[in-house]
C-alpha cells in the first residue's frame, strides 16, 4: 500500500486532469460510486450529507444524487458559497437541484437547528465539507457545523479524509470531524499514520477511483506500507542442499552484569528466526551464565579484542548494544566492531544512546549501518523532544537516515523504516507487546534476516512485521506477550508468512 502527501495527491490528478485528459468530473464520479460502495445499503435508509463548496463537496452531492436515485431519504445541506464552488462541485450541486433535492444552506448560527434535527434523525451522517488541501484553523461556522455533526450523529463516514484533519500532519486543524469510518481515495494519506489518528478516522478504507498506476508512481515519493503479501514473496525457500553456513554467521555483542537476559533473548531471536551460526560476545563475568543458557548458540568474551577481532572479519551481520551499558567501554567496543567490520551492523539500545555527540563514528563506512531507536534514544541522538518525533516522525527518519547514510528503524505505532530515500511503515504489532526484551528480539531477528542473505532495508521491515504479527497472534490468546513468547513462535509465524 502506497502513502501520500497532500502535495503528491495534487499532483497525481493535475497530471490526470491536464495531461491524460482525464476529466475531474470523471475521478469525482468514480469516487461517488466508491462512497456508495462503503455503504451498507440494505439496512440504511436515511443520510445527511453535509458538503463544502470544494471537490470535497462535489464528491458528496454525488453520493447525495447516487442515494437519491437509489431511493433513500436524503438531507443535504452546504455549507459555504454557491459563488466559491469548484466547477466539479457546481456541476454535481446543479445536478442534484435539477432532480428536484432541496439543498439546505448553513451560514448562521440559526440554520444549525434543521442540521442538527437532519442528523438526529438520520442513520449515516456523511462529512464532504474540507478535503487534503485544508491547512488553515476550522473557525466561524464550519467549527459550529462540525461541532453539531460529532455531538449528534450516530455514525459518520468523511470522504477522503476527515473534515478539519491536517492529512500530512495528523493534526487538527482547531476542530474536526470524528468519523467511525472514512473512505480514502488512491493512496494512504501520511497524517493517518500519527499517534491518536484513529480517533478521527475511524476505520480507513482505499479505493482506487481510476487513476493508472504509472501516474501514481511518477509522482509517488517511496513510501509505504509493509503488507502480508510483501513477506510471501520475499522469504526464501531453502535448497535442500544447504547447510548451516549458507544461512549466515551472526556475532552479538551484548550484556552485562544486571542485564544478561537482553544479550539471551537477542541471540536466540538470531537463532530461532532461521541464522545459521550465532556468537553472543559478552563480558567475562557473566559469559559462564549465557554459555549455560544457550544451547545453539556460541559466546566469547569481548575483552579478549584478538578473538573478537577474528570473528568480527568472519561475519555476515552483526549486532551490538543490547544490555551493554552507557558508558565509554559500550562506545570504544561499538567503535572497535564498526572500525573492522566487513558486514552490516545493527545497533540498538545502549548501542544508541552512546552515539550522543558522537555520530561521527557513523560516517565514512564501507559496510551499511542499521540504528533501532525508540523515540527517546532518537531523542538523545538528534537533539529533537520525544514528542517532536512523534509527531513528524517520517521526516525526522528519513533525514537522520539520509544524512549519515544509514538505516533507521524508529520504533513506535506505525514503525517507521528507511534509508533515506525509502519508507516503510510497518502495521503490525500492538501493546500486549509492551514489555521488556521486545526490542532485543527485533534486534536479533533483523540481524538473522540480513545474514541469510536478504537486502538490508527489506532484511529490516520484514523483521519488524514478522516480529509485531507474532505477537498479533498470541494476543489473540494472551493478555500479555512476552519476548520468549514471540522467540519461541518466531519460526512457525514465518513458516505461516512463507506458505
Amino acid at each position: 500500500m502506497k502513502i501520500a502527501a497532500s502535495s503528491i495527491m495534487r499532483e497525481i490528478d493535475k497530471y490526470c486532469i491536464e495531461t491524460l485528459k482525464i476529466p475531474g468530473i470523471v475521478l469525482m464520479e468514480n469516487a461517488a460510486l466508491k462512497i456508495i460502495k462503503n455503504i451498507d445499503l440494505k439496512n440504511c435508509k436515511s443520510f445527511s450529507i453535509i458538503c463544502g463548496s470544494g471537490n470535497n463537496g462535489g464528491d458528496g452531492f454525488a453520493v447525495a444524487r447516487h442515494l437519491f436515485v437509489l431511493g433513500k431519504k436524503v438531507d443535504v445541506f452546504l455549507v459555504g458559497s454557491e459563488d466559491n464552488m469548484s466547477t466539479d462541485c457546481k456541476v454535481n450541486y446543479t445536478a442534484l437541484k435539477n432532480l428536484g433535492v432541496a439543498i439546505n444552506k448553513v451560514s448562521n448560527v440559526e440554520d444549525l437547528s434543521e442540521l442538527r434535527e437532519a442528523v438526529l434523525r438520520c442513520e449515516i451522517t456523511i462529512d464532504a465539507i474540507f478535503g487534503t488541501g485544508l491547512k488553515r484553523n476550522i473557525e466561524g461556522i464550519y467549527d459550529l457545523v462540525i461541532s453539531v455533526m460529532n455531538e449528534n450523529s450516530k455514525f459518520i463516514l468523511s470522504i477522503d479524509v476527515p473534515s478539519g484533519f491536517n492529512s500530512d500532519t495528523g493534526k487538527v486543524l482547531g476542530n474536526c470531524i470524528k468519523a467511525h469510518k472514512t473512505v480514502t481515495f488512491q493512496l494512504y494519506k501520511r497524517g493517518f499514520l500519527n499517534y491518536g489518528s484513529d480517533r478521527y478516522t475511524g476505520e480507513v478504507a482505499v479505493e482506487a477511483i481510476g487513476i493508472p498506476e504509472f501516474a501514481v508512481d511518477k509522482f509517488h515519493d517511496n513510501e509505504f506500507i509493509v503488507e502480508k503479501y510483501m513477506l510471501k514473496e520475499k522469504i526464501k525457500v531453502r535448497d535442500k542442499y544447504s547447510h548451516k553456513g549458507d544461512f549466515g554467521k551472526i556475532l552479538i555483542a551484548a550484556g552485562s552484569r544486571g542485564f544478561t537476559g537482553a544479550a539471551y533473548i537477542a541471540a536466540e531471536a538470531a537463532v530461532k528466526s532461521g541464522a545459521g551460526l550465532v556468537t553472543l560476545a559478552c563480558s567475562r563475568d557473566i559469559q559462564d551464565v549465557l554459555s549455560s543458557k544457550l544451547v545453539e548458540a556460541m559466546t566469547v568474551n569481548y575483552e579478549d579484542k584478538d578473538r573478537l577481532k577474528d570473528i568480527i572479519t568472519k561475519c555476515d551481520c552483526i549486532a551490538v548494544g543490547p544490555g551493554l551499558g552507557n558508558n565509554e567501554d559500550t562506545f570504544h567496543l561499538l567503535q572497535f566492531i564498526l572500525e573492522n567490520a566487513a558486514c552490516p551492523v545493527v545497533i540498538d539500545a545502549d548501542g544508541i544512546n552512546v552515539l550522543k555527540d558522537k555520530l561521527f563514528v557513523l560516517k565514512n563506512r564501507k559496510h551499511k549501518i542499521i540504528i533501532t531507536p525508540h523515540p527517546g534514544e532518537m531523542s538523545r541522538i538528534t537533539g529533537f523532544t520525544a514528542g517532536d518525533i512523534n509527531e513528524n516522525r517520517i521526516e525526522i527518519a528519513k533525514n537522520f537516515a539520509k544524512e549519515h547514510g544509514i538505516i533507521v528503524l524508529l520504533k513506535g505505532y506505525n514503525t517507521v523504516i528507511t534509508d533515506g530515500e525509502k519508507v516503510f511503515i510497518n502495521p503490525t504489532g500492538n501493546s500486549s507487546m509492551a514489555s521488556g526484551g521486545m526490542g532485543d528480539c527485533l534486534t536479533g531477528i533483523i540481524t538473522s534476516f540480513i545474514a541469510q542473505g536478504y537486502k538490508e532495508l527489506e532484511a529490516v521491515y520484514m523483521a519488524a512485521f514478522v516480529h509485531g504479527y507474532a505477537g498479533e497472534m498470541l494476543s489473540e490468546n494472551l493478555f500479555c506477550v512476552s519476548a520468549s513468547s514471540i522467540i519461541e513462535s518466531l519460526s512457525e509465524i514465518i513458516k505461516e508468512l512463507q506458505r
